[in-house]
């Protein structure tokens, strides 16, 4: 189904006259794109984008609305403005959009609406999107992990791929650059002022027009610790597993929690019993970093196409890549080719994938 038909749907199964979205992603999906931040600390967006069952409407104040027309939104969408000090976004959605209705931020009188069900599966212009932005994701962090030394700091490399992103239209609000130190202690390593010392963790979430794409490279240096292949092929294999189960629980209409049971036998049969309780281990991705995190107990539908990113740990090792899944297909979005790889398998099945191994330096 298109977007619009899916509003369609869901406005006539809830006897809706109209849907609203601020939230910058939910703005952007609808917008096919549009930029609706100025405040990136901001939950809500400057600008609100509407749909009333024949027209898609954006609503802004005086400020923003000719930046919105020049540069963010097509021709064929109306623009109604307020004065920036008469109103705020909220009131003027109220006092501009037929009802009843429901908006994905607080508005008097207004249905709250989920809109990550609606943005699931991915659109064919979506997908090819993506495919551009995945690339260019996947290109920053291993151009800046290829640079790296182990006297960098995990600050000073961050820094340069935060400025490697933004010189490509990619926003990154997760940017991880952990050393061997750190990243062995912790899942989530943020970049401090420390050294990189035996090896790097470079772990990435990045966006551009509405789109989230995210990836994990590793690099080994001479005092890299002996166990360090070892363990990031056995996330890989796990990796691999939560793939091959995402495919074949799609085909069948299953749930996130049926692929998480498929990522617990994979740690389990690979010696890695409970790991997957240290970290999350990732989810389907599109108009946020995740769509949705699986857990054990996960009921979102796993959709096709889709994208998904998972990403095992095993104790100091990582893998993480942005996948397409088809019920035909597993398909690599971040690639570029210029990154050494290693095949590996799943766990209990014949599936197999190319992975991105660890760059030795």
């Amino acid at each position: 189904m298109t977007v619009e038909q899916r509003l369609d749907a869901y406005l006539a199964s809830n006897d809706y006259e109209a849907v609203w979205f601020a939230r910058p992603n939910s703005f952007a999906w609808l917008t096919e794109g549009g930029d609706n931040i100025v405040d990136r600390t901001a939950d809500v967006g400057e600008a609100a984008v509407g749909y009333d069952g024949d027209a898609v409407t954006v609503i802004t104040n005086n400020i923003e609305a000719p930046r919105l027309r020049a540069e963010e939104l097509s021709d064929d969408v109306t623009i109604q403005t307020y004065q920036w000090y008469e109103d705020d976004l909220a009131d003027a959605v109220a006092a501009g959009s037929p009802t009843p209705a429901a908006a994905d931020f607080p508005v008097d009188g207004f249905a709250a609406v989920d809109a990550s069900p609606l943005r699931q599966p991915l659109t064919a212009d979506q997908i090819e999107t993506y495919r551009a932005l995945a690339r260019d994701v996947a290109d920053a962090v291993e151009s800046v992990a290829r640079s790296l030394s182990p006297e960098t700091t995990e600050r000073g490399a961050a820094t340069t791929l935060r400025t490697r992103l933004e010189s490509q239209g990619l926003a990154a609000p997760v940017v991880l650059v952990g050393g061997s130190e750190r990243a062995q202690a912790y899942r989530h390593y943020t970049p401090k002022d420390e050294p990189l010392g035996g090896y790097a963790l470079v772990s990435v979430t990045a966006h551009r027009d509405g789109l989230f794409s995210s990836c994990t490279r590793t690099v080994a240096f001479d005092d890299a610790p002996a166990w360090l292949t070892e363990r990031t092929h056995d996330a890989m294999r796990v990796e691999a597993s939560a793939l091959a189960a995402t495919q074949e629980v799609g085909r069948v209409g299953g749930t996130a929690g049926d692929v998480f049971e498929a990522i617990q036998d994979a740690y389990a049969a690979l010696g890695w019993d409970g790991e997957w309780e240290h970290h999350h281990q990732g989810g389907a991705a599109g108009f946020a970093g995740r769509e949705w995190i699986a857990t054990p107990e996960s009921r979102e539908p796993v959709e096709l196409p889709m994208a998904y990113a998972w990403n095992p740990t095993v104790q100091g090792a990582k893998s993480e890549d942005l996948y397409l899944v088809t019920a035909e297909e597993i398909d690599p979005l971040t690639v570029t080719g210029d990154w050494p790889t290693t095949t590996v398998s799943a766990v209990d099945s014949s599936m197999t994938l190319e992975r991105h191994a660890v760059l030795e330096r």
